[in-house]
């Protein structure tokens, strides 16, 4: 059915440059092979197919690809074993990129893998791959180092984030007063700054430790994690 509606593209090969060498994992052989099929129309080598995740890192061991393109569930348990071959594949290859699909947005899965991945990931709807200009573009972009993620995780992230933001129970003033701290302002320096008392600068800080969950330890300590809280915002 992929091949229907695909262009031919054969020899599309980056402008002469060696084609991007990729491993297909997906125990449904039917996406498997389809998936193989458009990339290779596009101009993809294809040097290897896996139908578990054992049998990806085999092939990732043995080949060295430029993106392996991962179902996030696939035997042996049909859990997240594609997402652990994922993230095995990026920290034992990293020269290796990945980009892993998936029946529905799983958010703690595209957090796992984006997290600290910094860039050569991606993490797309197994619906995308339809959109196939969209699906190869995304291929692309992830063996060259850059990152993909699907619309509706992006969507489902930023919602996530909105509701945990640890700053979002913070006053103004009390943000006014966290942003001092970031930039290394002692309270009596922050006191003089907004022209407020010292006792009132305490009191903010005591509120801006509470509202972030901060438990009693040594001021110094509680100063700076309540700036890295700050600064990840």
């Amino acid at each position: 059915p992929l091949g229907d509606r695909l262009p031919t593209r054969k020899g599309d090969h980056h402008h002469g440059q060696d084609p991007v060498r990729v491993v297909v994992a997906d125990d449904s052989v039917l996406l498997r092979e389809g998936v193989v099929r458009l990339l290779e129309e596009w101009g993809f080598e294809v040097v290897g197919q896996a139908g578990d995740a054992e049998d990806l890192l085999r092939k990732v061991n043995a080949h060295k690809p430029d993106v392996a393109v991962v179902d996030i569930r696939m035997p042996p348990t049909n859990t997240d074993d594609g997402l652990r071959a994922a993230l095995r594949i990026r920290a034992e290859h990293p020269q290796t990129s990945v980009l892993v699909l998936s029946q529905y947005v799983e958010e703690s899965y595209a957090l796992e893998l984006v997290g600290d991945a910094g860039g050569g990931v991606g993490y797309l709807l197994k619906d995308r791959v339809a959109d196939v200009e969209r699906f190869v573009d995304a291929v692309k972009r992830v063996a060259e180092g850059g990152s993909a993620l699907d619309p509706e995780v992006v969507a489902q992230l930023v919602g996530r984030a909105r509701r945990e933001d640890p700053l979002e129970e913070l006053t103004p003033r009390e943000r006014e007063v966290l942003a001092l701290m970031a930039e290394g302002r002692s309270n009596t320096a922050i006191a003089g700054q907004l022209v407020v008392t010292e006792r009132a600068v305490e009191k903010h800080v005591t509120s801006i430790f509470g509202k972030l969950g901060l438990p009693p330890a040594p001021e110094d300590h509680r100063r700076v994690l309540a700036v890295l809280t700050f600064l990840r915002a």
